[in-house]
């Protein structure tokens, strides 16, 4: 894993307490103590996220919060796959039917498709997770929402470079320079993450790139503009393992995936402003962003497929990507307590120019062939939304009503008559309330209700059973959310502790996956029900604790047909484990040092609906990090010692859902090390 940004040390390395009541803007839209609103909410900060990590991938820090399950597929050309409370645990690739922000910019697109990998984790301030009804109030495929939030550039300038290597061929060189000077502030980044990857042929490069300023324009305002970049090359794909293939060995590819040399390219840039104002005691935030991502993956389609063809062993965009949102934050006079109501319209556009070509030309595999498709997809959403957030006395209500639309455009150029075009439209309003009461100033409780809606993405869209033509017939999932929870503040420790119930209709699910192409249906109904609980808690002066424990029941609530046959009602959702458990202990004897242990258990998993599959086992993992630190005058310097995998036990890390090859598996890491040192020079 990765040593931490040098920014650790320009906030005070000694620091070791624990944030029991951060301020969080993910569900109140402003600024508020966790601890008082009224839904499952946690807050990531740039201690937890640095203080002896990669700063690699999210997969890192996020298993520190309830309720989410993320699969490191150690696969960059997938990328990780997190799911909140069930939802976006089928997704293949990416992250789907999760809200994914960073400094305001969506990292999904409007029909809920996003990459992790955008996230930077070097420059993140903190991370805010919103679960449960609330997250409703972000429009469609919101199952649940991460944001995060760069920090801002404060301070006397200075400057930074660090290195890391490690197991596999991992290594790391990343340069900062971040300060203020005349009230500019600015953050400086680049990064290079070299890795022959675990398993063979899983080799990738990714280049990552930063840079912001933040202004104050008069007393009244302030101005933030952000560019980020993202660049991957001929990233290598190993593709997913058969059973009898990842017991053998872990480490194994499937020849398919050297035969076609499966892999995948992505240069991603964006360009975003936010831009603040305060009117009065109202507030004006506006927010707009604009961006380019060029995807190129050659896939392991047999030659001679049908479905190659059809839509390529080869596939090609090229995405422009923009939108913006108008917020109006109005505190209400004459009101008994604190009233604040707001109002705002969000809009996002994503437009792909896709092209499909077959993966061989003559006897020739893994190269780009003829052109089989050729179409311009685009997806647009455009939501006002109301929200209301009351305090009086020992009460808190939150409440809220959201108009969701997109809509999905497919332009076909490569048919002489189109016959592939079409459009489809999805609406509906998503309320959602939330109301919480003060037991007494240590222990409050609360209840929260919301509908929601998933809409098909253009993937799920792409192949119709019928094999031509995209899938219009499907339609978007509804689901009805309750939660009731504690959260209470005892001496140094914050517990918080969650029921919650999820039932969905039209549940969508995989009908098949063959040969590169995945075809999806409606499934009727899911149940999903589950406990959460999170502590956190400051032992003394130098011993630090976490926990976060998920035990979620989610079954198909109805049976449905499927090309295996019946799934029947009682089944478990494919991809999502039982019981999960993150726990840490943190040691910090000295001011110049810190350790930790940390510990994760996750359940066994279903890979696919009829669950008669071999489920990936469960397993339990330990990490062991340590940092040390010095400052000798202008100059401060850090190191970095991390061991994952302290048992060197084998396991499977993730998993690839309804696999129509049966290669369900991806294998963890075994035993891995990693160490890295940096400086940083302060003006």
């Amino acid at each position: 894993m990765l040593l931490p940004g040098l920014s650790l040390a320009s906030t005070g390395f000694a620091a070791q307490t624990l944030e029991l009541d951060p301020s969080v803007i993910t569900g109140s839209r402003s600024a508020s103590p966790s601890f008082d609103l009224p839904y499952s909410v946690d807050s990531i900060s740039q201690q937890q996220i640095s203080d002896g990590q990669l700063g690699i991938n999210a997969s890192e820090v996020l298993s520190r919060v309830p309720g989410l399950v993320v699969q490191n597929r150690q696969n960059y050309a997938q990328d990780l796959q997190i799911s909140s409370r069930g939802f976006g645990a089928r997704s293949a690739f990416g992250v789907r039917g999760i809200k994914l922000i960073a400094d305001g910019i969506p990292a999904s697109t409007p029909d809920g498709q996003g990459q992790a990998a955008t996230f930077n984790l070097d420059t993140a301030e903190r991370i805010e997770v919103l679960r449960g009804p609330a997250a409703t109030l972000y429009g469609s495929n919101a199952g649940g929402v991460i944001q995060m939030f760069s920090r801002d550039g404060e301070g006397p300038p200075r400057i930074g470079a660090e290195t890391l290597i490690g197991s596999d061929g991992m290594s790391k060189n990343h340069l900062t320079a971040e300060g203020a000077t005349d009230d500019v502030g600015f953050v400086l980044d680049a990064s290079r993450m070299d890795t022959d990857g675990y398993r063979d042929h899983s080799a990738a490069r990714r280049d990552q790139t930063f840079a912001k300023l933040n202004l104050h324009p008069d007393d009244d305002s302030k101005l933030a503009l952000i560019y980020s970049s993202l660049e991957q090359n001929g990233t290598q794909d190993p593709l997913g393992q058969s059973w009898d293939a990842y017991k053998a060995d872990p480490r194994s590819v499937t020849p398919a995936a050297l035969t076609y040399n499966t892999r995948k390219s992505i240069d991603h840039q964006q360009l975003g402003m936010n831009y603040e104002r305060y009117i009065g005691d109202a507030t004006l935030q506006v927010n707009a962003y604009t961006g380019t991502r060029s995807v190129i993956q050659y896939l392991a389609i047999p030659k001679g497929t049908p479905s190659n063809n059809q839509g390529g062993g080869v596939v090609q965009f090229d995405r422009k990507f923009y939108g913006g949102s108008l917020r109006w934050l109005q505190p209400v006079a004459g009101v008994p307590g604190e009233l604040t109501l707001i109002g705002g319209l969000d809009f996002d556009q994503s437009q792909d120019s896709r092209h499909g070509y077959n993966n061989y030309i003559g006897d020739q595999l893994g190269v780009k062939g003829a052109l089989v498709r050729d179409e311009v997809d685009t997806a647009r959403s455009l939501d006002p939304y109301v929200q209301a957030n009351w305090a009086i006395d020992d009460w808190t209500l939150q409440a809220g009503l959201r108009y969701s639309t997109m809509e999905m455009d497919v332009d076909d150029q490569f048919l002489s008559n189109g016959d592939d075009s079409g459009t489809k439209r999805y609406e509906k309003a998503t309320p959602s309330v939330s109301v919480m009461y003060a037991f007494t100033p240590e222990l409050h409780g609360y209840v929260s209700a919301g509908k929601g809606f998933e809409t098909p993405t253009q993937a799920e869209l792409a192949y119709s059973p019928s094999g031509t033509g995209f899938n219009f017939g499907l339609k978007p999932s509804e689901s009805t959310q309750y939660e009731m929870g504690l959260k209470a503040q005892i001496d140094n420790t914050r517990i918080n502790a969650a029921v919650f119930q999820i039932t969905t209709e039209d549940e969508l699910v995989v009908l098949g996956n063959r040969d590169g192409r995945t075809t999806y249906q409606n499934a009727g109904r899911t149940l999903r029900r589950g406990f959460e609980l999170g502590i956190e808690s400051q032992l003394s002066e130098h011993w630090t604790t976490t926990l976060a424990y998920t035990r979620l029941q989610a079954t198909y609530d109805s049976d449905f047909a499927s090309t295996k046959g019946t799934v029947d009602k009682g089944n478990y959702l494919p991809g999502v484990p039982q019981t999960t458990l993150f726990a840490e202990v943190n040691w910090k004897p000295a001011d110049w040092v810190s350790t930790a242990i940390e510990g994760m258990y996750r359940s066994k998993v279903y890979v696919e609906d009829t669950n008669t599959e071999k489920a990936a086992p469960a397993y339990s993992v330990f990490n062991w990090r340590a940092k040390f630190e010095q400052k000798v005058e202008h100059w401060t310097f850090h190191q970095t010692l991390r061991l994952d995998n302290l048992l060197d036990r084998q396991y499977v890390g993730s998993v690839i859902v309804a696999d129509g090859n049966r290669r369900f598996y991806e294998a963890a890491p075994g035993r891995s090390w990693y160490a890295g040192a940096g400086a940083e020079y302060r003006f």
